[in-house]
């Protein structure tokens, strides 16, 4: 008898915690978690949960070995699908072959232009840190050469600020624009250095690619059966996933592309050294709100103007001002649209944030992470006040 209560404690705690447990999951309507979790602890549940949890975090090691090639396999394959099934329509009997095609045009539109300006932008990178740690290339005496001759409203300002001491000047400037060019040519240089790990990782991706449009909906409707929610919050789930990543990831890509290719159009019919350098460059920046690709650009058309060159300075900034600067408030809108279009400053942290932990990469996973963040919580937050009113 002495044991008894000892005994009863076991399945009242169980009960208790299935009670609040489904309390929590009343929130979320349409959730339900699996029979094994909301049963009594077994050894056997125990067991297998403990196994499950192994198996995936260990299968998730082994995928992030090469999370960049896994990475932009499923971005590519969420971005092609509807052209894929548009073919696979037109050859409902040939899976294969329609996969193929889809692939085809993947690397003729976007991987190969991608691998050709990645040389190039080696090349020029390369070509100017060497000249610049030569002596040939001197952005110092540029910034000089402006300084010398601004106004003198505007000297009178450096001198109120303790800025006219053009040597600390120079040194500084000559200084970051010596680091940045050296990290774009080693961050270029990387790929061609690791050659055998760059194409472990494209094959990887092409394969990964072509049998996620091949067997694509039946992944994703096995991903769907293992999902506890009912289908109506499954079916609202998956849109607005695929509809947050293909407006994000179109939105950054197409914008920043449009700009960079703008931006170093310009600067290679003004004759400027390194167009692809700093098209790329433009890109990048493009995608923080605000200054943008005007952080490269602006400082090119005051030197022009400051130094003569008035009619390329004059044609850089109506350049920038009137094509560059309305290419985000034009196709953004148009590719994003009003309702999966996010703050301004959570595409900046975003883009900061997933370029500091994954690299270059990070530039379209930080703002896709961000987007799912927000649509999730755009999911559950009408759930949840209409379950409180």
């Amino acid at each position: 008898m002495a044991d008894r209560p000892t005994e009863m404690v076991g399945p009242v705690l169980t009960r208790w915690r299935n009670k609040r447990l489904q309390t929590w999951l009343a929130y979320i309507p349409g959730i339900s978690l699996p029979p094994i979790l909301m049963t009594p602890p077994t050894p056997q549940n125990k067991v297998f949960l403990l196994l499950l949890a192994f198996v995936t975090i260990a299968f998730g090691a082994i995928l992030w070995q090469f999370h960049g090639a896994v990475f932009w396999g499923v971005i590519l394959a969420i971005l092609f699908a509807p052209l894929h099934r548009k073919l696979l329509r037109r050859m409902p009997r040939r899976r294969n072959l329609a996969a193929l095609c889809t692939l085809g045009l993947c690397l003729i539109v976007v991987i190969l232009p991608m691998t050709a300006i990645t040389v190039s932008l080696a090349q020029e990178a390369t070509v100017i840190y060497e000249r610049m740690r030569s002596g040939q290339l001197n952005f110092g005496l540029y910034l000089q050469q402006v300084i010398a001759a601004l106004p003198t409203w505007a000297a009178n300002l450096l001198d109120r600020l303790n800025l006219t001491t053009v040597g600390e000047l120079q040194q500084k400037f000559s200084s970051v624009a010596v680091q940045a060019s050296q990290f774009v040519a080693t961050q270029a240089l990387s790929i061609g250095q690791n050659t055998l790990q760059f194409i472990v990782s494209f094959g990887i991706m092409l394969y990964l690619l072509f049998f996620l449009l091949r067997d694509g909906s039946s992944l994703a409707l096995r991903i769907g059966q293992a999902t506890p929610l009912d289908e109506t919050h499954k079916r609202q789930l998956v849109s607005k996933f695929t509809t947050v990543i293909r407006a994000t990831v179109k939105g950054n890509i197409v914008v920043a592309a449009s700009q960079g290719a703008l931006g170093g159009l310009i600067f290679w019919i003004l004759g400027i050294q390194g167009p692809v350098l700093w098209g790329v460059s433009m890109a990048f920046l493009s995608l923080l709100p605000a200054v943008g690709a005007g952080l490269i650009w602006v400082p090119v058309a005051i030197y022009f103007l400051a130094t003569g060159a008035v009619w390329q300075g004059v044609v850089l900034t109506a350049f920038g001002v009137g094509v560059i600067g309305l290419v985000d408030n034009v196709l953004r809108p148009i590719l994003v649209g009003k309702d999966t279009k996010m703050p301004d400053y959570v595409v900046l942290i975003s883009t900061l944030g997933g370029m500091a932990l994954f690299g270059l990469t990070g530039f379209v996973i930080g703002p896709v992470i961000a987007a799912l963040f927000i649509a999730s919580w755009d999911l559950f937050s009408p759930s949840v006040s209409t379950e409180s009113a």
